[in-house]
C-alpha cells in the first residue's frame, strides 16, 4: 500500500482552510497533517512537521506565499492555492507542482494528485561518496566520484558542482539531489549549499547563531541558524 503525502495547508483565511480540508479528504493519497495561518506559522510548522507538499496560499498578511519560501532551508513540494492569476509566471519559477485558483474545482485538484503523485513514490538509490555520476555541461562531460565533489550550490534551476579544479552547472534542483544524497557525508548547509562533510577543515561561530564551513580548498560556507542545531546534532560539537 502506498503511504499518502503528508500534506500542510496554509492560508489566512478559516473558511478556505476547512474548504482544502474538504477537497482533501477525497483525495485518497493526501494525509493532512496541519493547518497555518499566516506565513510565519507556516515557516514554524514546515520547520517542525516536515510535509512532503505543501497547499500555500499566495496572498496573506505578513509573509506572503513567496516570502515563505525564502525563509525556508529545505522547502517541500507546492501547491500554490489562490485567487488571483497574475501570479502564475512566478510560481513556476520557484518549481511549483502546480498553481490552482480559488474557489478550487475538486476534480481539478483531483487530476492534480493524480499528475504528481507518482513524485513521492518513486524510491531512488541513496548516493553516497562510493558511487560515481555522469554530469554535461555544455559539450563537456565528465564521469566523477561523489566523494571529489565537495561542494554543491543552487543557481535558479540549476546546481553547480564543485570538483578539483573544475566547476560545472547542471540542471536539477537542490531539492531533489539533497534527498538522495547520503545524510552521513553530504549536509544541507542552507537552501543554497550543500557541503560534503569529508570536505569540511574547519567550523567557527557565525552571525545570528549561525556557523561558518571552511573547506579544505579555503572556501567558506555558511551554515544557517536553523540548519546549525541540526550541525552539531550530527556532529556532537
Amino acid at each position: 500500500m502506498q503511504n499518502k503525502i503528508k500534506t500542510l495547508i496554509v492560508d489566512d483565511e478559516r473558511l478556505a482552510r476547512n474548504e482544502m480540508q474538504r477537497l482533501l479528504a477525497e483525495c485518497k493519497e493526501i494525509e493532512v497533517i496541519g493547518e497555518a495561518s499566516n506565513g510565519e506559522e507556516a515557516v514554524q510548522m514546515i520547520d517542525e512537521l516536515k510535509p512532503q507538499l505543501v497547499f500555500l496560499d499566495i496572498q496573506m498578511p505578513g509573509l506572503n506565499g513567496f516570502e515563505v519560501l525564502e525563509q525556508l532551508d529545505i522547502t517541500p513540494h507546492v501547491i500554490f492555492v489562490t485567487a488571483y492569476d497574475e501570479y502564475a509566471l512566478k510560481a513556476f519559477e520557484v518549481n511549483a507542482l502546480d498553481y490552482l485558483l480559488k474557489p478550487v474545482d475538486l476534480e481539478r485538484l483531483k487530476k492534480t494528485i493524480q499528475i504528481i503523485a507518482p513524485k513521492f513514490s518513486e524510491t531512488e538509490k541513496v548516493l553516497n561518496g562510493n558511487n560515481k555520476i555522469f554530469v554535461k555541461d555544455g559539450e563537456k562531460c565528465f564521469f566523477i566520484s561523489l566523494s571529489d565533489v565537495r561542494l554543491f550550490e543552487s543557481e535558479g534551476n540549476y546546481i553547480r558542482l564543485y570538483f578539483n579544479n573544475t566547476r560545472v552547472l547542471v540542471l536539477k534542483s537542490l531539492n531533489n539531489l539533497d534527498k538522495r544524497l547520503d545524510e552521513n557525508e553530504f549536509f544541507r548547509a542552507s537552501r543554497k549549499h550543500i557541503i560534503n562533510l569529508n570536505w569540511i577543515e574547519k567550523v567557527e561561530n557565525w552571525f545570528n547563531g549561525g556557523l561558518r564551513a571552511t573547506l579544505k580548498t579555503g572556501e567558506e560556507i555558511e551554515i544557517s541558524r536553523r540548519q546549525a542545531a541540526k550541525f552539531k546534532d550530527i556532529l556532537s560539537l
